[in-house]
């Protein structure tokens, strides 16, 4: 079959009436799921406004620094000119080339943050989405949070074009980004445009698919509303030639037919390129390039056409898998007319309708009034209203089809990641992940008015953010609140303060240890009382070891001989692992340790569960403080950003946080420093590298991994803990 005829099945209403349904407003294959993901200051949300403004759903576009963009809506985005939460909202685009040209898609974007303290909201937005935009500072290059996004993109196997912005800035290279894809993020990336000109004499794009060139006239044309065609320029016609060359050679690896024309030197048309470019895309293995300025209004009617042309349809990505009751695997395919099954992938209290669940629908209709089972409660919800989320602006709608992403208002018991589905369908769709908290503080009301306040608010909270953590200290009956970051918990002060009217007071920020084991050892733990008529017994041998950085906790049976019941190793397990909640250095969690259950002995009378659990608990106990335990903390990865001058005074400040350097790179006229840094040293970090730079230098802060605590400051550290067992 030749690409063309492939290029007509793909574009065919009639090829998917199976799965679609004669009312849906815009066909299954006429559909986008994208998100908008990068690095912090990489230019999404504003690449977000134009793709708005050109597809027709604004008519005037919102500026970042103005706090006027529709996607950060919030009070807090509006002020700090950072997004905080993931905004959905829809447009719809007619594709200028290829074989969806003249026919009006249906584009639903998720801009997502950029900071790491809000790295929740990218994850649960990838987990539902079929394709992404990677948006990359043509200056920066690939950052820490680039890299980030682009493992969690890999994680849900999320196909994705990638937008090299900020072309008119000085020290752009967009030849320097791909490079950098390719060795940082170890991306199969090829350009789909190369630029005519850079910084500010960046003045067109070159389609290497289609071989013309897009020039950009910013006095005739302000807008970039209708960049002009035209040949190739002769002075890039080499340029063209061997980039086309090599995307076609690269492109060949995933269509038969261009590996076929290629090898046999045939000429090979723009259609077959297209095709070829999509399977390559769709694949995961090939990620195309586009290069472009989205604050100057530059390239991205080019990404708009890329999206619709290479990014998949939701009938073109592998079925969403779950489990069914019994735990064997199912899938939900999309369809129409299938029973009904999506995923909440976020939770929002909104001041005008209350709760908010966005929700993907995967398979089936879902419509107003309808009821949805919850595997997980085992219950049913009735949903009063459905809308379409416009970012801050909902639309009422009647009925959601499959790929849609809507928000669902008048269901109550649901968390993020919950399955809602026909009751009759048994499936529950695997949920996103999310990473542990690394920092805590404590919280306290100003007032007793502001106390029950503020239990209502931090619910509300916890059940929108499944990086926050809330908790309360049994020893100072604190409340703790945990999360990603200073600004993470700042900014949930600052939302219960202006949402919730709740005036409260915060602690010192507290690091989010780790205890582990460093040697094998073997313990018993006896839990034995009489006290006149049945008494309790319950005894565990364990043994304990190292387990895998970043394992975990594993608790493994290996009781022979009927020596525990089978009945008692559940509540011994469980004890075991209770235990690990509260270690014995410092009373920190325990982490990456294997913990045997080897032996035992139990009482035909006074054994119960209940002793059983107790033993696993002093089993586990006593194997640690025998097992050389040691305490760990967070470090982070740093990449500081500085003019050169400033470089020395920056290192030695990171040398007295007991940073580590990593590796230094002059990019653009500024020295890149790359550290890592334990986080307890970096508090009010990037206030004071503005301060010794004179406002000149920046900094980004990333999770990295856990390492021991130097002797020298272990003792500090056990004596402020409170969480602390008693010294004896």
């Amino acid at each position: 079959m030749s690409a063309s005829s492939d290029l007509k099945i793909v574009t065919e209403k009639s090829q998917f009436a199976p799965v679609n349904s004669p009312n849906r407003p815009f066909p299954l294959e006429w559909t986008r799921n994208i998100g908008i993901a990068a690095h912090i200051d990489a230019g999404k949300t504003t690449t977000t406004e134009r793709i708005l403004f050109y597809s027709g759903s604004v008519h005037k576009m919102g500026e970042v620094h103005e706090g006027s963009t529709v996607t950060d809506w919030m009070e807090q985005e509006r002020e700090r000119g950072i997004t905080i939460t993931a905004a959905a909202i829809s447009c719809a685009w007619n594709a200028s080339c290829g074989p969806w040209k003249g026919i009006k898609q249906r584009i639903n974007i998720i801009d997502t943050p950029g900071h790491v303290d809000f790295t929740a909201e990218v994850e649960r937005s990838l987990r539902v989405l079929d394709g992404a935009v990677a948006v990359f500072c043509a200056v920066a290059g690939v950052q820490p949070q680039s890299e980030t996004v682009w493992r969690q993109a890999n994680k849900y196997r999320v196909p994705r074009v990638a937008f090299i912005n900020k072309m008119d800035r000085t020290g752009a290279d967009f030849f320097r980004a791909v490079s950098e894809m390719r060795e940082k993020l170890k991306a199969n990336a090829h350009p789909l445009f190369i630029p005519i000109g850079k910084e500010e004499n960046f003045s067109g794009v070159i389609d290497l698919v289609q071989q013309i060139a897009y020039i950009f006239d910013e006095t005739t044309d302000p807008l970039g509303m209708t960049p002009v065609t035209s040949p190739i320029p002769a002075e890039y016609a080499a340029q063209a030639k061997e980039y086309r060359d090599h995307l076609i050679e690269a492109v060949s690896d995933f269509d038969d037919v261009i590996a076929e024309k290629y090898l046999g030197g045939e000429e090979i048309t723009v259609d077959e390129l297209m095709l070829g470019v999509r399977k390559a895309t769709i694949s995961l293995q090939f990620t195309g390039v586009i290069p472009g300025s989205a604050f100057k209004k530059k390239g991205v009617q080019r990404l708009l056409d890329c999206v619709v042309n290479y990014l998949p349809s939701p009938i073109d990505v592998p079925p969403m898998k779950g489990q069914n009751s019994d735990g064997q695997e199912v899938e939900a395919r999309v369809d129409d007319k299938s029973k009904l099954a999506g995923l909440a992938f976020k939770l929002w209290s909104d001041p005008f309708v209350g709760k908010l669940v966005f929700f993907r629908v995967y398979t089936g209709t879902i419509t107003k009034g309808m009821s949805l089972y919850n595997p997980r409660t085992r219950r049913t919800e009735r949903v009063s209203r459905l809308v379409l989320m416009r970012a801050i602006e909902r639309e009422e709608i009647d009925i959601a089809y499959a790929g849609d992403i809507c928000a669902l208002v008048g269901v109550k018991d649901v968390i993020t990641g919950d399955t809602l589905s026909h009751e009759d369908y048994d499936i529950r769709l695997e949920p996103p992940s999310f990473p542990d908290p690394v920092i805590a503080m404590s919280i306290e009301p100003n007032s007793k008015a502001d106390q029950e306040k503020m239990g209502t608010a931090l619910q509300r909270l916890v059940a929108e953010d499944p990086t926050l953590r809330v908790s309360t200290d049994p020893d100072t009956g604190q409340v703790i609140l945990a999360g990603m970051g200073e600004l993470h918990l700042d900014i949930i002060r600052d939302r219960m303060k202006r949402e919730f009217k709740v005036e409260a007071t915060a602690g010192k920020p507290q690091i989010a240890y780790r205890e582990t084991v460093t040697t094998p050892a073997d313990a018993e733990g006896k839990f034995i009382r009489q006290s006149g008529g049945k008494g309790q017994y319950g005894h565990v041998v364990v043994k304990i070891e190292p387990n895998e950085k970043g394992k975990g906790i594993e608790v493994v049976n290996e009781v022979v001989g009927g020596a525990i019941p089978k009945e008692f190793i559940k509540p011994a397990t469980d004890g075991i692992l209770e235990g690990t909640n509260n270690g014995v250095v410092a009373g920190y969690p325990t982490v990456d340790a294997i913990i045997r259950i080897v032996d035992g002995s139990f009482h035909e009378v006074d054994s119960s569960e209940l002793a059983f659990k107790m033993a696993g608990i002093f089993a586990f106990k006593e194997a640690m403080k025998k097992a050389k335990p040691i305490l760990l903390e967070p470090i982070m990865a740093v990449e500081l950003t500085t003019p050169e001058e400033y470089q020395g005074d920056l290192m030695g400040d990171i040398n007295r946080r007991r940073g580590t350097i990593q590796g230094m790179e002059n990019k653009a006229g500024a020295c890149i420093v790359t550290a890592a840094v334990p986080l307890e040293t970096l508090f009010g970090y990037v206030t004071d590298i503005r301060s010794l730079s004179k406002g000149r230098a920046s900094a980004s802060i990333t999770p990295s991994h856990f390492e021991q605590v130097p002797n020298a400051l272990l003792q500090k550290i056990v004596e402020a803990s409170p969480k602390a067992p008693a010294r004896t």
